[in-house]
């Protein structure tokens, strides 16, 4: 009992990071994995969240033993670990706020049936509103709303898959033919799972920030054994949650040649409509409520650390500068929300594209960041007793050998 009441009192990191890996990848990247390539997309799903790992768990290390950012641990490794994490930051901004946004506002327009409303009329809402909340509330809101958020949709999904087991896969139209995945469509499919599952690599560093606002935030400092079981819990949760979805859009949609729309507001209604097909239409408002809230802690979540991302960066960047982290916080959210509203806007809420853009690079980009992360944890920062295991360091090799080598290929069938 004492163990379960330190786990909740440590929440926070690993609660943020569930929060921001239960969007785009599992709503709407799982979901459609299942119901385009059926049962064997659960490989995929396992093999990225395994083999990335490693990259997520060592920015928790690393800040719990030194006190310092991953992006700290990058400058002192060299300007130039600084300043490549600097450009991957910099792309982030354009495209994963934006294709997060975009979702969020589909789900909000299907729930209130705003079918009238643009999908960047009511994403500019949602960057006021979520602006707001950030600069008023800050971390505390963060990890306390996220509790409950977390809470609903993880019942909401286990009822779901419970009851789409229980009746059974879908019935397949006749001559229905199994997609190939090893084709090109197949392939840059992968990726885009694989990049965002669990979620964006670069994401490492947004628990790292989290974990130096929850020291502040809190009476004592966890041990680094009490950080890792709050991180490795809310990973695997967010790891059963992936194959939750992956499961309800298998067996209901498998084998029907029914395509989920990449059109945000057509999508959400065709995710609820899942869900309320096995649970009953009395549910749908209530689920509704629940993909919403999932996205809208998404939202929250990417939006506070990118953020906080950009500040620390240009902090180090430039340390002359001392107004950049005392003032750099509010502006940096303001200006976020700006230049994510006019990329919705000129990609005309296309959501396919924008998640095809964002979840490309982050895949390219996974194998060097998760390097770069290695070389923090194995610094002599890092005291030896405190550093990963000699498993854990394969498992990044492994990790970092097998993405890079899919980049290479995939690569080559693009040019070749």
């Amino acid at each position: 009992m004492t163990s379960i009441r330190n786990l909740i009192k440590n929440l926070g990191p690993g609660l943020l990071f569930a929060s921001t890996a239960i969007g785009t990848s599992h709503l709407v990247l799982s979901t459609k994995a299942g119901a385009q390539y059926g049962w064997i997309m659960v490989i995929p799903i396992i093999l990225a969240n395994v083999l990335k790992y490693p990259f997520f768990e060592f920015g928790i290390r690393y800040t719990n033993i030194t006190n310092k950012t991953l992006i700290e641990g990058y400058l002192n490794r060299g300007k130039g670990y600084l300043i490549f994490y600097a450009i991957i930051t910099l792309f982030s901004t354009f495209t994963i706020l934006a294709a997060l946004y975009v979702v969020t506002s589909g789900l909000l327009i299907n729930l209130f049936q705003l079918t009238k409303t643009p999908v960047n009329v009511v994403a500019g809402g949602l960057f006021m509103l979520i602006c707001a909340l950030l600069i008023v509330g800050r971390y505390k809101f963060l990890e306390t709303s996220l509790k409950y958020v977390v809470s609903l949709l993880f019942l909401a999904l286990l009822a779901t898959t419970i009851l789409v087991i229980a009746n059974g896969q879908v019935t397949e139209i006749e001559n229905f033919k199994a997609p190939n995945i090893f084709n090109e469509v197949g392939i840059l499919f992968l990726i885009g799972l694989m990049g965002w599952m669990p979620t964006t690599v670069e994401a490492s560093s947004w628990i790292s920030l989290w974990s130096i606002e929850k020291f502040k935030n809190s009476n004592r400092k966890p041990s680094l054994k009490e950080a890792l079981q709050e991180f490795k819990f809310g990973y695997f949760a967010t790891a059963i949650l992936a194959i939750f979805f992956m499961t309800i859009g298998w067996l209901t949609l498998y084998g029907t040649n029914t395509e989920l729309s990449n059109s945000a507001v057509i999508f959400a209604d065709q995710l609820v409509q899942l869900f309320t097909a096995n649970i009953g239409a009395w549910a749908y408002v209530f689920i509704a409520i629940a993909a919403f809230a999932t996205m809208f802690s998404t939202c929250i979540t990417a939006h506070d650390a990118i953020a906080r991302v950009s500040v620390d960066t240009l902090t180090l960047l430039f340390p002359k500068k001392g107004n950049i982290k005392r003032r750099g916080f509010p502006i940096a959210i303001v200006l976020l929300a700006i230049i994510n509203y006019t990329v919705i806007h000129t990609f005309s809420a296309n959501m396919g594209l924008l998640v095809a853009l964002a979840t490309f690079v982050s895949f390219v980009v996974a194998p060097i960041i998760g390097y770069m992360n290695l070389k923090n944890v194995m610094s002599h920062e890092i005291p030896e007793i405190n550093r990963p295991s000699r498993n854990l360091q394969l498992l990044t090799y492994v990790g970092i050998l097998f993405l890079t080598l899919f980049s290479i290929y995939y690569c080559w069938m693009v040019l070749f």
